[in-house]
């Protein structure tokens, strides 16, 4: 570790420390339907939306209401994007020529994965998807599904803000305000400000560059036996990247247009791009906070849950940049100093124009939040670095977290938090003049048992079945790291991958589609349920019985209840995988 690479970290934080208060306080406004200096420009384009679709914008919605909108919403947007892939042969915009999007299992597979804000990719998109599908397809789901995210964050919150009500707001109308006024505006900027830094943007055709001099490759043949092939040129594959690039991590999405993602020099070109990226991963994750203070009348509340989720991300950042700058201990005795460009360490996988310090950053951020961008391969990491990744889904994505999602989580974790303070002082247990009873705790717990029921259920399956095996490129405590990550990170609506998977099979795809479906909506409801019950309770005044929740002694909590949740319920796993793989490597052992 470096000195160089920590103020490289440290300033990132930052940043997002700096952006919180105006944009939570933009954010607040937007969906109080308060005036923003947007107004004029997309206020009219706002009332235009609801006359064409019927909505009405005044008319308030009981949670079960709202959760019905939001599932008719995703379902209808999810077979269309299934529709577009099996006949985008047919449609324009593709000047590569690709058919449909096949076998069956794939579309449908990545059609669960953007209605979900998942984006995981079982397919490489450059050699996949047309324009027509990247555009109108993909990137049209990264919007919406994140403006889906935003919406059900507002709808909780205004469930902890508002007293003896029935509704929780509208869907349509913090949907479409969502995407006009928070994501499509700073898109637009966004987008320019990396094409200034070399991100491709254009409809042109894939460049065909003839090698100087002739490559022999191996490929496999029909018959499953290698053969060599004489190859003379490059196809350079290209097109409307940087469109597509900026909402996939300012909606927190993390679908890259290329198979590389975010490593790729045409998706992330230079350390500032690289920034910008990694900004904009984290951003409305961090501005949510402020708003949750905003709009429930105690901002104090809304800094302790930010301490609490920038202590979690530099707990996480310290192992990763520690164990990737330790470098591979199988090496000892080989030179892994510093050069020139460098500081030594673990290099493989990784870019040479990002270093371990940003990708070790990149990496930590990017599970921090469900997006899922990479610009670096999670399966080279040490076993330890690449566990950090792997945790941070398994805590649910809470720190800063996805577009919505993330703050969502992390208010099922407070729930439980105050509840856990309530039967400390033997006191039933209130959250910002709320009472929490029975029924949100059910709830909770509902979201809390879902999320590792799915993910271990399909990954032990996966582990001992000859079709969940078949696929494991390494085998021993990788492997099964690898598929724990692949349930993982679809259950969390992450969508990277460790690598070294092949789950472009029948099992995997399917398995992975019902992952990311459960992992979105069976978490939803229940969350949304809480949301509808806390808003028709009283207001109760504290009391010298009440748990503050502004304090640090809240943030503690939070983060203790966060941690052990997290430890009890995936340790078992994760002995078996990242911790044994860390002790047999430093015992000198591999696969």
């Amino acid at each position: 570790m470096t000195i160089n690479g920590w103020l490289q970290i440290l300033v990132f934080l930052a940043l997002i420390f700096a952006v919180t208060k105006p944009l939570g306080i933009f954010m607040a406004r937007v969906f109080n339907r308060e005036k923003t200096f947007m107004d004029p420009a997309l206020r009219p384009i706002e009332r235009v939306l609801y006359r064409v679709t019927a909505v009405d914008e005044n008319h308030e919605m009981r949670w079960t209401e709202y959760a019905i909108s939001m599932l008719l919403f995703s379902v209808v947007s999810m077979l269309v994007l299934y529709l577009i892939q099996r006949v985008q042969g047919f449609l324009p915009f593709n000047p590569q020529k690709f058919g449909a999007v096949s076998p069956a299992h794939l579309a449908f597979n990545t059609a669960a994965s953007f209605a979900t804000n998942t984006n995981w990719q079982a397919y490489a998109g450059e050699s996949t998807m047309s324009y027509f599908t990247q555009m109108a397809g993909l990137a049209y789901h990264n919007f919406v599904s994140a403006a889906v995210g935003i919406a059900l964050a507002i709808a909780f919150i205004r469930g902890v803000a508002r007293r003896q009500m029935d509704t929780i707001g509208n869907f349509w109308v913090d949907m479409v305000r969502a995407f006009l006024w928070v994501l499509l505006p700073f898109c637009i900027v966004g987008s320019l400000l990396l094409v200034s830094q070399g991100v491709v943007q254009n409809l042109r055709p894939y460049d065909h560059a003839m090698l100087i001099e002739p490559q022999q490759v191996q490929t496999t043949g029909a018959d499953g036996k290698s053969v060599a092939t004489t190859v003379t040129e490059q196809v350079i594959a290209q097109g409307p990247v940087a469109s597509q690039e900026i909402i996939k991590e300012w909606g927190t999405n993390g679908g890259g247009f290329f198979n590389a993602n975010s490593a790729h020099p045409f998706e992330n070109p230079t350390p500032l791009s690289n920034l910008i990226e990694l900004f904009c991963i984290f951003a409305i994750g961090s501005g949510l906070t402020y708003t949750l203070g905003r709009m429930t009348g105690s901002q104090r509340h809304g800094w302790s849950v930010w301490a609490a989720m920038a202590i979690l991300f530099l707990a996480g950042i310290t192992v990763t940049y520690w164990a990737e700058a330790g470098g591979n201990p199988l090496l000892r005795g080989v030179d892994q100093r510093a050069t020139a460009t460098q500081s030594g360490g673990n290099m493989e996988g990784k870019e040479v124009r990002f270093g371990i310090a940003n990708s070790a950053l990149f990496a930590t951020a990017t599970t921090d939040a469900s997006c899922g961008a990479i610009n670096g391969w999670h399966d080279s990491f040490t076993p330890l670095g690449g566990m950090v990744p792997l945790v941070n889904i398994m805590l649910s994505e809470i720190i800063f977290g996805g577009v919505g999602s993330g703050m969502y989580g992390m208010m099922i974790y407070i729930v439980l938090a105050v509840f856990i303070a309530g039967l400390m002082v033997g006191r039933t247990p209130e959250y910002l003049g709320k009472k929490i009873e029975a029924y949100d705790v059910k709830m909770a717990m509902l979201v809390v048992l879902v999320f590792p029921l799915v993910i271990l259920a399909f990954a032990a399956i996966s582990s001992v079945k000859d079709f969940g095996v078949s696929s494991i490129a390494n085998p021993g405590p990788h492997g099964l790291s690898e598929i724990l990550y692949a349930f993982t990170s679809g259950a969390g609506n992450n969508g990277s991958a460790f690598g070294g998977l092949t789950v472009n099979t029948p099992w995997y795809d399917i398995t992975m589609g019902v992952t990311m479906l459960a992992g979105r909506f069976l978490m939803i409801i229940p969350m949304l349920a809480i949301a509808g019950n806390l808003a028709r309770k009283k207001y109760v005044p504290p009391s010298l019985g009440t748990f503050p929740v502004t304090t640090p002694l809240f943030t503690v909590l939070l983060i203790g209840v966060i941690v052990i949740v997290g430890a009890l319920t995936f340790f078992p796993a994760l002995s078996l995988g990242p911790v044994l793989e860390h002790l047999m490597v430093n015992a000198g052992k591999t696969f």
